[in-house]
Order: C-alpha cells, then sequence, then structure tokens
C-alpha cells in the first residue's frame, strides 16, 4: 500500500491516514518505508509496528526484511535462556519498587544487544514502582511504552553523554 502524509495537512490527518494503513495490515505489523520520522514513527509503534527505512526495489529485499523478521522473533522467544549465556543487564531492585539498570554499555559497545532487548520484557511484565535506566540516549521506543502503559516518563541529562529515564507507575500491578 503506498502512503503519502502531507505535514500541512496537519496531526489528525496525519493520524487517520495511519489508522488506515493499521486496518490495512490487519494483522501484519511490518512496514518498510523509505522514509519516516516524528510523529507517523510514533504513531506505527504505538501499534507495535517493526518498522523497516529502506529504498529501493522491493523485490530485492522483502525476503532479507522477512527473514530478519522471523529471525528476531526467534531471538524474542529465547531472550530469558540468551540474556543468562550473553551477560546482558537486568534491573537491580535498590529499594522496593524502584529498580535501576545502566544500559550504556548495551548501547555503546554491543550492537549485538539492542536496548529493547534488555528492557521491554522487563518494563511489560511490570510489578515496580519505579524504573531508572541510565543510557548514552533515550531509546524511541521507550516513550511509547511509557504512554502505552500509562507510565509517567521523565529524563534528566546526567552530563554530556548520559541520561537518566525515570519510569513511575501509579501501581506495582
Amino acid at each position: 500500500m503506498e502512503l503519502n502524509i502531507d505535514p500541512a495537512q496537519g496531526l489528525r490527518a496525519m493520524r487517520e491516514k495511519i489508522a488506515v494503513l493499521i486496518t490495512f495490515l490487519s494483522t501484519c505489523r511490518i512496514i518498510v518505508t523509505s522514509s519516516v520520522n516524528g510523529a507517523p514513527y510514533f504513531e506505527l509503534e504505538k501499534t507495535r509496528c517493526s518498522i523497516w527505512e529502506i529504498t529501493g526495489n522491493p523485490e530485492e529485499f522483502l525476503d532479507q526484511v522477512w527473514e530478519d523478521e522471523e529471525s528476531e522473533r526467534s531471538k524474542q522467544k529465547s531472550s530469558v535462556s540468551a540474556q543468562d549465556k550473553a551477560n546482558i543487564p537486568v534491573p537491580q531492585e535498590k529499594t522496593p519498587g524502584t529498580f535501576v539498570i545502566s544500559i550504556k554499555d548495551v548501547q555503546g559497545k554491543r550492537p549485538d544487544i539492542s536496548s529493547k532487548q534488555v528492557l521491554q520484557q522487563f518494563i511489560q511484565r511490570g510489578g515496580f514502582l519505579v524504573l531508572e535506566v541510565i543510557c548514552s540516549h533515550v531509546p524511541p521506543w521507550i516513550e511509547v511504552e511509557a504512554e502505552l502503559r500509562g507510565f509517567t516518563l521523565e529524563t534528566e541529562r546526567i552530563d554530556k553523554d548520559t541520561v537518566k529515564v525515570r519510569l513511575t507507575t501509579s501501581s506495582c500491578g
């Protein structure tokens, strides 16, 4: 499906077009586009779309996109055992209900591991009041996750290479 969004039409028109796209996709959540950013990216992330920015002839890359998506799904299924094996950091409880984790090393030195792999299951599982994430930059997906789950998200610049992201829940359930 071809989709062109004209920013001049406004945010409401953009959201309506994204809603039409999501309906068109049905259960598929893989998007291949030449470019997407800002509000359209946020809206697609909110609906759990996997977004690929690729230019060129689709016949030349769609099979590879599919293989990579399947591979990522397999990795996610085995993430618990992979987490132990790969020595991936996990949030540590510093006081009851308050967890802290640093993903700076993952962001800067571990291209094989994404911030999503480290944090998403923990965030989705819940059971915390506060999660503090020390990072080199705010992962773009975390804002969507916070909004979907009703968490408050605050960011604080610690220094030029460090940001603290604080997710706060209204309850521990």
